[in-house]
């Protein structure tokens, strides 16, 4: 199953984002900062990336920023986990380099699915 690397220091969204996407059969990585995070990619090499946009260490775009600078992690889609209105998360999302986001709260229903819609579209260019 896909290793997906959650990026979040909310340690209830960690928790959640974190059951919901094991249930399902994916090997989740945590990482409650900026820092952590960057470490966990480039020696993990996971197959997507969720990223809380309001980390204590960096913000989203500078975070996203370090990660396509690494040849070895470009392609890896970032997904935003964002509570910002639809409108400015959907032009923050574009101008970060994000490949999409999920609003938080997110949907226990859905986010495992959303997750493997990211992965789908990664592989199919």
């Amino acid at each position: 199953m896909p290793k997906i690397l959650v990026i979040e220091d909310n340690p209830d969204s960690a928790e959640l984002e974190k059951r919901v996407l094991a249930a399902k059969g994916y090997e989740v990585l945590e990482a409650p900062d900026a820092e952590t995070g960057l470490q966990l990619a480039v020696d993990q090499h996971p197959d997507a990336i969720v990223l809380d946009l309001g980390l204590p260490d960096a913000d989203g775009q500078t975070l996203v920023g370090w990660m396509r600078r690494v040849p070895a992690l470009a392609h890896i889609p970032i997904i935003a986990c964002t509570a910002w209105p639809e409108e400015t998360a959907r032009k923050m999302v574009e101008a970060y380099g994000c490949d999409g986001y999920i609003r938080k709260p997110i949907s226990v229903a859905t986010f495992a699915e959303q997750i493997a819609a990211y992965l789908r579209l990664a592989k199919t260019g």
